[in-house]
């Protein structure tokens, strides 16, 4: 019995650092796009971000005050962004809550 409890316990600590390990801040650079006019993905205007890495391509949904401030900029026109943020998986989406975020050349 003592030994089932330490692989229990074992167990919930590795899941627990293991979540609390996927939260991560990243800094990202890409095209910021609205997600309902731009990308059709959203029925709402969302800040996000197309990352192009080789052949695929990656969207990250932006979230947070930071981003909403921003939205003036990216709602009817595509820019090249700079984003920093903790980023997370939510649903299957990737999510990122942002700190700062600035339009690149």
């Amino acid at each position: 019995m003592k030994n089932l409890l330490k692989i229990v316990s074992i167990a919930a600590l590795t899941l627990s650092v293991s979540a609390f390990a996927a939260d991560k801040e990243v800094t990202l650079t890409g095209e910021g796009k609205c997600a309902k006019c731009a990308l059709k993905k959203s029925d709402t205007c969302q800040n996000a971000l197309e990352v192009k890495n080789k052949d695929a391509t990656k969207v990250y949904y932006l979230t947070g005050d930071v981003s909403k401030a921003f939205h003036g900029e990216l709602c009817t026109k595509t820019k090249n962004v700079k984003v920093v943020g903790v980023a997370s998986e939510v649903d299957g989406k990737h999510m990122i809550a942002v700190s700062k975020i600035e339009a690149v050349k």
